[in-house]
């Protein structure tokens, strides 16, 4: 069985708990077991309520984030990591295992070329520190591949994969999204394939961001391509029907992304278990 997961952005713009706990019976009926945090500004997290919550309600929790567009792991690694601690903090503080997201840059930041070797080796540096950092407070760190117009540094599945095979650290995964692999990928198949080996985490997102079942996602294939590597981790709806605004910009995000907002949850969550489930995977 798949951890089934929800991003806040899905019913609130932040991890707001008093707009978020009186829709938990409701996610909990869906099969919901995970809820992931936007930690857009870590200080604003009242962990401690936070992990009460997580316990009342019996749901994982991970943390995700992308580093501001001011940070520059290239030229100023060290502001960078200062970011990541307070943000490490939280995962601790609330029962997380792991920090996922685009951990090495900025979306929505991109120069416009492909990534210079100065930018991968800066990059690479940068994420065997943070790694180390993590992993100091027992964390695991996931690195999000996203699609060209986000950012120029890692696109891929297989981007990922040559990425945590030069930095070495045991404790990197990939994070994957089917909303950028729509826009990069050959295929699903050969996306999660090239991924599989240190695959941690999974955002199942339409080509829209909007409703699951609506848009020109394939879900037949990407199902299909998640169960053939064998894959037991978390898949989680990440939908951008409420998005701070402190990351709209960079997700290009200005409209709404369903007529009706509750669509997301009442017709898409339904439908993410059955086209699962049609692929030999359950969502719970």
């Amino acid at each position: 069985m798949n951890t089934f997961g929800l991003h806040t952005f899905a019913i609130a713009p932040v991890w707001d708990l008093a707009r978020i706990e009186p829709q938990m019976d409701r996610l909990k009926e869906y099969g919901i077991g995970l809820m992931e945090i936007p930690l857009l500004r870590p200080e604003e997290i009242d962990t401690k309520r936070t992990r009460s919550f997580a316990n009342h309600y019996g749901v994982q929790l991970i943390p995700s984030l992308g580093l501001p567009r001011a940070l520059d792991v290239v030229e100023r690694p060290d502001e960078a990591l200062d970011f990541l601690q307070p943000a490490f903090k939280v995962c601790n503080e609330v029962g997380a295992e792991a920090l996922g997201g685009v951990t090495y840059g900025t979306i929505g930041k991109t120069t416009g070329r492909a990534p210079t070797q100065r930018e991968i080796d800066g990059m690479c540096r940068f994420l065997e520190r943070a790694a180390k950092s993590a992993k100091a407070r027992s964390l695991k760190l996931g690195i999000e591949p996203c699609n060209r117009y986000e950012t120029h540094l890692i696109n891929r599945g297989i981007d990922a994969a040559r990425i945590i095979e030069r930095v070495g650290a045991d404790n990197i995964f990939i994070h994957l999204d089917t909303y950028h692999m729509h826009i990069e990928e050959e295929s699903f198949a050969v996306g999660f394939e090239a991924a599989a080996p240190y695959l941690g985490y999974v955002h199942v997102s339409e080509a829209n961001r909007g409703v699951p079942g609506r848009g020109m996602l394939n879900w037949a294939a990407c199902m299909k391509a998640i169960a053939d590597i064998g894959y037991e981790g978390a898949i989680t709806l990440e939908s951008m029907n409420h998005v701070d605004v402190d990351i709209a910009g960079g997700l290009a995000v200005w409209r709404p992304v369903a007529e009706d907002p509750r669509d997301v949850i009442e017709v898409g969550l339904p439908f993410l278990r059955e086209e699962a489930k049609k692929a030999g995977l359950t969502l719970g």
